[in-house]
């Protein structure tokens, strides 16, 4: 028996661990705070026997198995989307229920599966051995859902870990996942002079002034290129706002929120330069500017950061998506497809900014992410495990 095929074995037999505890999970809402999954994660953590274990000042879970120089970090996130109304949902979103080989509820893709596959991969490496020369870290980030990448950025500027690779347990249908679009949001204000609603004409409405710039803004989105691998980018208003002294005075102010998805070759420069250089944005005088905000995490701590997320992408014949391949093949005797993802991750900042290689493979479908039918399978469960702890024992790559 081959080592890939005693690491497959191994993770079926652990079907039933790995199933209930991604079920309590799941009965552990963390779309407020993720305090209290944090603290189930880390006694399963516990209990598997990792070499280290520690939570930082913003909040994430770490855990080390391995004591190499070469370190490998393997991410998931563990906060969720709201469940929104129940009467939605079939089953209770926030009990864990299992029928008929799968898991449903909050999470359960996106991304709650991902991680007790990834646990449950370190009691694999347990029994198997870490190869003397790797580290690898199990990070339980925060904060993606609304803020994707913040975590990651303070991991590496702040606690200074310094991963080779990352590999992303986000749901990917246990295909390989090599990069994704960015997305920025950009606000755009005009102003205007306010006066009773009576007499209007003697006023400058701010809410007139930005009419022009919303159908312009329209226009754009059936103007960009398509891009091989990732696709267009797109634009859309996601908000309108305006201000005056009451309801019976001309606006003073407008402002839009624009949901601006990117793609290669666009930037947080180029992106905001397009908006400011539009014929109805310079008519107004109006400002464009990307907001910042200071992230608050459950542990008090505060990190200012701005709404920009980076567009990625690894080539296929790079080393770091090639041992991916091959892992994927020799374990399951299929080739894997290799694709973006149509969603955000992690990989913004890990290789959007900081350049990191990073890939992605997890278990369910992301096009179940956020909805009412939420669910893995048992099967997609124990073949990630297997996946995250094979591309560990074959990791021979020179960075």
């Amino acid at each position: 028996m081959t080592n890939l095929e005693r690491i497959k074995q191994i993770s079926q037999s652990l079907e039933t661990g790995i199933t209930g505890f991604l079920r309590d999970m799941i009965a552990i809402p963390s779309f407020n705070t993720e305090k209290n999954v944090i603290e189930r994660i880390k006694s399963e953590m516990e209990l598997i026997g990792y070499d280290e274990i520690r939570i930082d000042a913003m909040g994430n879970l770490l855990g080390r198995i391995g004591n190499g120089r070469t370190v490998i970090a393997i991410d998931g996130h563990c906060d969720t989307v709201s469940p929104g109304d129940s009467a939605n949902w079939d089953i209770d979103p926030l009990k864990g229920d299992f029928r008929d080989g799968f898991v449903f509820g909050r999470g359960a893709a996106d991304q709650k599966g991902g991680i007790a596959s990834m646990v449950y991969s370190a009691k694999i490496l347990r029994e198997t051995g870490v190869p003397d020369n790797l580290s690898v870290w199990h990070v339980i980030s925060i904060r993606e859902e609304e803020y994707e990448g913040v975590n990651w950025k303070y991991l590496l500027q702040e606690e200074k870990l310094n991963p080779e690779v990352v590999l992303l347990t986000e749901p990917t249908n246990l295909d390989i996942c090599i990069g994704q679009r960015g997305r920025i949001d950009i606000k755009v204000r005009t102003k205007g002079v306010s006066c009773h609603g009576a007499n209007p004409h003697l006023g400058e409405n701010a809410i007139y002034k930005m009419t022009p710039i919303l159908r312009d803004i329209e226009k754009m989105n059936s103007k960009f290129p398509d891009i091989e691998n990732l696709g267009k980018g797109t634009i859309t208003i996601t908000g309108i706002s305006s201000t005056s002294p009451s309801i019976n005075a001309v606006a003073d102010s407008a402002e839009i929120h624009i949901d601006r998805r990117l793609t290669k070759g666009d930037t947080l420069e180029s992106a905001v330069n397009e908006i400011k250089e539009l014929s109805s944005v310079k008519e107004a005088d109006a400002e464009v500017y990307v907001p910042e905000f200071n992230l608050k995490t459950y542990t008090g701590l505060e990190y200012p950061s701005k709404a920009y997320y980076a567009t990625w992408l690894m080539e296929k014949t790079s080393p770091v998506v090639r041992n991916a391949v091959e892992t994927y093949e020799e374990l399951f005797g299929d080739k894997p497809e290799v694709r973006p993802w149509n969603f955000s991750t992690n990989g913004v900042a890990t290789k959007g900014i900081f350049d990191i290689p990073t890939i992605g493979l997890g278990p369910s479908d992301e096009l179940l992410a956020h909805t009412t039918d939420e669910k893995v399978s048992v099967q997609h469960l124990t073949d990630a495990a297997a996946f995250y702890a094979s591309y560990v024992t074959n990791f021979n790559i020179e960075i």
